[in-house]
């Protein structure tokens, strides 16, 4: 296939460093700058969207201004940050969600549906022979797929003038400041640089999206002061939830799935992705303290072997279950487990599923994550090793403290998901109004 780039081809970009603007060295303040004025340059010319000439039209573009999505999830994975946020963006703007490619035997092509309404997932498919090319040849060729659908078949006309919003930096280099993008955004839920199997070049690549990105967001505290070094427009928006769903489980209404109904207590459940951040150790350990119980693990695999996962009677691994499911699944638990591994893959994480525990009505039991000691202890009972998680898990379980349980329902209302997802847009759209009253802005005049 022909492919068509524009002159923004995304083999040529460089990939520019952000420097702290915290910094002693007033080189690096002077270098950040400098990058942050050559990156606005080009956008100048096809910023915001058709021209109109009053405040009234561009306060109704801006608030319903289509979102290009990059993300390294699918978006049919565990729910979780992306599809919480988009799910509710959806009401207000057209969303495509761009995932990173699949590989087949077939024909290279893209894949289109709708999950939800006002939401177009588009999963490229490419050939395997294409593995072993480079990242951008790959951006290149699913860039073309994308604008050939826009252009021929009219299938993704949302494009037009969007919010980027990336997720993984990987891309960026190719897909910044394409389709006339009004503004973007980096939604930084994980160092992903710290993660198992991640590209050698991932951190040079975040440095880039960084120096290019208007607005940032982070998903922990951690991140946020790990970021915010990096630039001038950052924000920490943690987790939300969604407290009518998860509240479910505190509803006598809602039952205990079969295959959960008549195993041994206490039983001691988590959810989430099972992959290098649990403590597998700890696992053992809790299945073997708690012989007479069980021990449920909820989630899909990533990164990790069904053979490699540890075995015992009362352990119990019950594969990814859908989002629907949960509430009821976590009835069942008498205790919440969130048994982290604490290394690199965990120091910046900010577990959405806290707060999801916490709207169940449950009690908590974690290890020392960073992001869970800061944000929700002692609603949150922290282990700070095995022993005392151990110790933890079995207080929780034969006296429950109905006051923590409480404070925890309370914290989880007042962390609403709409709320969290109101602000991060709030401070798009002010960002979109601020740019366009600059000098440099000439798209409205």
């Amino acid at each position: 296939m022909k492919m068509v780039l524009d002159r923004n081809d995304c083999r040529t970009n460089d990939l520019s460093v952000a420097q702290p603007t915290s910094s002693e060295s007033r080189e690096e303040v002077q270098s950040l700058e400098k990058n942050r004025r050559v990156a606005a340059e080009p956008r100048t010319k096809f910023r915001y969207g058709k021209p109109v000439n009053d405040l009234a039209a561009q306060a109704s573009w801006y608030e319903r201004a289509p979102i290009l999505v990059h993300s390294h999830l699918r978006w049919d994975f565990v729910w979780q940050r992306p599809q919480q946020i988009f799910s509710r963006l959806a009401a207000h703007h057209p969303v495509l969600f761009l995932e990173e490619p699949l590989w087949t035997d077939s024909d290279t092509h893209l894949d289109v549906s709708q999950p939800l309404r006002n939401i177009t997932r588009v999963v490229p498919t490419l050939s395997s022979a294409l593995r072993t090319t480079t990242v951008e040849d790959q951006c290149a060729l699913v860039l073309s797929l994308i604008k050939d659908a826009e252009k021929e078949r009219g299938q993704l006309a949302e494009l037009a003038f969007p919010v980027q919003w990336f997720y993984s930096p990987m891309t960026a280099p190719c897909f910044l400041r394409q389709f006339g993008a009004a503004t973007v955004v980096y939604d930084c839920m994980d160092e992903l640089a710290n993660f198992r199997f991640a590209p050698s070049d991932i951190a040079q690549r975040e440095r880039y999206l960084l120096s290019n990105a208007d607005i940032v967001f982070t998903g922990g505290y951690r991140l946020f002061e790990a970021k915010s070094k990096y630039h001038s427009n950052a924000h920490f928006y943690g987790c939300g939830v969604d407290v009518a769903h998860y509240g479910q489980a505190r509803s006598p209404e809602t039952s205990v799935p079969a295959e959960l109904a008549y195993i041994p207590k206490p039983v001691l459940g988590y959810f989430g992705v099972i992959d290098e951040r649990i403590d597998y150790e700890l696992i053992v350990k809790l299945a073997e303290a708690f012989v007479n119980g069980s021990i449920i693990m909820v989630g899909p695999l990533a990164k990790v072997d069904a053979d490699q996962l540890p075995k015992h009677s009362n352990l119990h691994w019950l594969g990814q279950r859908s989002y629907d499911d949960l509430p009821a699944l976590v009835k069942s638990f008498d205790v919440c487990l969130m048994p982290f591994a604490l290394n690199e893959a965990t120091r910046y994480i900010n577990p959405t599923k806290t707060l999801e525990y916490m709207a169940a009505g449950k009690p908590i039991v974690s290890t020392a994550v960073p992001d869970v000691v800061h944000n929700f202890a002692p609603i949150v009972v922290v282990g700070n090793n095995h022993a005392e998680f151990l110790a933890a898990a079995q207080r929780a379980f034969e006296d429950p403290d109905s006051a923590l349980i409480a404070r925890g329902i309370a914290r989880a209302e007042a962390s609403s998901w709409d709320a969290v997802v109101a602000a991060m847009r709030g401070h798009i759209i002010d960002h979109l109004f601020e740019a366009c009253r600059s000098p440099r802005c000439d798209s409205f005049k």
